[in-house]
């Protein structure tokens, strides 16, 4: 089955109601969305309906400060937690930046991969917070750079921020052993860790890592979850893990105090997806359809670079050795929105187009890459 159901169609996709739409004609590789065709409408519904039955009216009413006990038991199962260390938030940019709110004062620093997710970025420097990069390789963040940046670095270093799995942008999965150096140098200097993990559940080769979190045994680190990826993003939902004392620092904060869970009816309907399995059965799908897409792209792609198949997430990453201009057929995003690095670079989202037009897409850039001072 290549549509997640009938009801996952086109037909209201259009400016207005959704947050970007490019033209027809144009194949768009830029943003990390998922395929209309891949967002689950009628498994939400009978998730949504299921929810509503079996809470009725609890189900509307504000929820509990901290999220739904159901859901907050059946995520901490799968994260290998207890429901004490769980907080439902409106997705990972609402947790960092209730993070950045609690943890840190105007004009501290945060430390963030010298390649780093560039919205992410925003809403710490929005919030008066100043970012650091750090140099990277292959494997990730540098430890001794980590190391020689919190020496280093004369304001107050309030976190550091990393997406070790599937990394957005350049796809990289940190290896085990330099997330233990990361979180063993992080710990040596008492510094909070802030690990985002949008991507976790989207490994489509191999196995992933133990999370930072859970080698840290959720002490100095807090990580952040989304159903945006793997769902849908208008379900506006996720989850931080951290351990109890942060928890409940964080849920003192006056917008849970305010109106209750972040997202309460929501989490009800997903609790219902994770505990009768259809949450499981739609990832397999799900992870199937991306790895079709990323392949399609890739068997018909060649041209003046380097890439590293990614094992999993939306991205590709595309390194160059000098500027180069893409053709105005294809849109893609700039690596230079992401950081500053040796080269240029683009990064290419194989999540939101059906394989054929990711197919048609390789072989226009494949044709088509054209030297420039400046990326389009």
């Amino acid at each position: 089955m290549d549509s997640a159901g009938p009801l996952s169609h086109r037909r209201r996709w259009s400016p207005g109601v959704v947050q970007q739409v490019s033209p027809a004609e144009v194949i768009d590789l830029g943003p990390g969305y998922l395929d209309p065709g891949l967002l689950p409408v009628d498994l939400l519904s009978k998730a949504y309906g299921e929810a509503l039955a079996e809470f009725g009216s609890a189900a509307l009413a504000y929820g509990d400060d901290q999220g739904a006990l159901p859901f907050r038991a059946a995520a901490a199962r799968r994260a290998g937690c207890t429901e004490a260390q769980v907080l439902v938030t409106a997705g990972t940019s609402h947790a960092l930046y209730l993070i950045a709110a609690m943890f840190a004062s105007d004009q501290d620093v945060v430390l963030v991969e010298r390649y780093a997710y560039d919205l992410g970025r925003k809403i710490l420097t929005d919030r008066g917070l100043r970012t650091r990069a750090v140099e990277m390789d292959a494997d990730g963040m540098d430890p001794q750079a980590l190391h020689d940046a919190l020496v280093g670095e004369r304001g107050r270093v309030a976190f550091i921020y990393l997406n070790p799995t599937f990394h957005n942008p350049t796809g990289i999965v940190v290896p085990e052993t330099r997330r233990r150096a990361l979180l063993e140098v992080a710990a040596r200097h008492g510094v909070l860790v802030v690990e985002d993990d949008a991507y976790a559940d989207l490994g489509m080769d191999g196995d992933v890592p133990p999370s930072m979190a859970e080698l840290s045994g959720f002490d100095g680190v807090i990580r952040l979850r989304t159903f945006s990826k793997t769902i849908a993003p208008g379900l506006r939902l996720g989850f931080l893990i951290a351990d109890p004392r942060t928890v409940n620092r964080l849920v003192r904060h006056g917008l849970f105090v305010s109106g209750g869970s972040a997202n309460h009816v929501t989490s009800l309907a997903v609790a219902s997806m994770l505990e009768s399995g259809d949450y499981d059965r739609h990832l397999t799908w799900l992870r199937a359809q991306l790895k079709a897409r990323r392949d399609a792209l890739v068997e018909n792609l060649s041209g003046p670079f380097d890439f590293d198949l990614p094992a999993g997430g939306y991205f590709l990453w595309l390194r160059f050795a000098d500027e180069v201009r893409v053709p105005s057929e294809v849109i893609v995003a700039a690596g230079a929105r992401f950081g500053d690095g040796p080269g240029s670079a683009v990064r290419l989202a194989y999540s939101l187009n059906s394989p054929d037009r990711l197919a048609a897409a390789g072989r226009v850039l494949a044709g088509s890459w054209i030297p420039s001072l400046e990326h389009t």
